[in-house]
């Protein structure tokens, strides 16, 4: 009972990553200059790392400078800039449907890389997850491109090998230091990408430096501290499957924010996406320790018998 409650505990202290992620779409739009993508994604990653660096004040060492780089550019550089692309050629219904496809990779990649059965409970969880938001965002007349479904796929990939193996390389450092790594190796590969592919930003307003602060300390540093963190004790597929979350809290913010009208497909795909969650989870949730009945231990010598 204490074991599942402990799950459970970080499986939640886990969700609250992904939710907020939710509030990316309404943030960007709101509060950030538009056409900056990129250099928005360098100043969400770098400034956070770095001040979390400066925090603990720990550099990697070894092997660890290699894996940080690689890992930042799986969870953050190649990610980023492959959701931007996916964003900007599809309709956002489409590309969220697409993206939502990483809790099936991780299931197949942490097979590969960490070993773990693939439990059909999971597998059926996601493609209810998929169906879910696909109710949710997806319009009548959205269309598809194929080199956006590609940047989609591609993006999906990237956070799902970064998800698996930020698990399989778990350093000898808490999960702020692994974190401020991760968050500077990022950011440090989107300042050329930023520099070279985009205009400079023009002078911020309150509003712009608002809209940089929530998705730097906010949507990057905390919430990754939440999410590796996560990751250390929950399998990825559990965590994966939480990412269902992000599009749901973007719908209701544009209902809420924005006015957005909710359809009863999405008030369908709503109840789809949390049915999903509490599956995957489900199937993923560490048995109860049983204890065995224990029988006498049976005596080392013959009994013995009158003559």
């Amino acid at each position: 009972m204490k074991k599942n409650t402990a799950y459970a505990a970080d499986v939640l202290t886990t969700a609250v990553a992904p939710a907020i992620w939710g509030s990316t779409y309404f943030i960007t739009t709101s509060f950030l200059p538009h056409g900056y993508p990129l250099t928005v994604a360098m100043l969400r990653a770098l400034p956070a790392g770095l001040l979390l660096l400066l925090i603990v004040r720990r550099l990697p060492t070894g092997v660890w400078w290699g894996r940080a780089f690689i890992l930042g550019a799986l969870n953050f550089s190649f990610f980023w800039a492959m959701l931007f692309v996916s964003a900007y050629r599809l309709p956002g219904g489409v590309a969220a449907t697409v993206g939502a496809v990483q809790p099936l990779i991780v299931i197949a990649l942490s097979r590969l890389f960490l070993g773990k059965p693939i439990r059909v409970l999971a597998v059926i969880a996601g493609l209810i997850g998929i169906s879910g938001v696909a109710l949710l965002v997806l319009t009548p007349n959205a269309t598809l491109d194929p080199v956006g479904v590609a940047a989609g796929l591609a993006g999906a990939v990237s956070m799902a090998f970064g998800t698996v193996l930020t698990r399989h390389w778990q350093p000898p450092v808490s999960s702020l230091t692994f974190t401020s790594w991760q968050l500077t190796a990022g950011g440090i590969l989107l300042v050329p990408v930023a520099l070279l592919l985009e205009p400079a930003l023009p002078l911020p307003t309150a509003a712009n430096i608002f809209g940089i602060a929530w998705l730097g300390l906010i949507g990057a540093a905390f919430t990754y501290l939440l999410w590796f963190r996560g990751l250390s004790r929950i399998e990825p597929s559990a965590a994966a499957s939480l990412g269902f979350l992000s599009p749901v809290v973007a719908t209701l913010l544009g209902w809420l924010a924005l006015g957005q009208s909710l359809t009863p497909a999405q008030l369908a795909g709503f109840a789809m996406v949390l049915v999903s969650v509490w599956l995957s989870q489900r199937s993923l949730m560490p048995k109860a320790d049983g204890v065995r009945p224990t029988r006498p231990a049976a005596s080392p010598e013959p009994a013995r018998r009158p003559a």
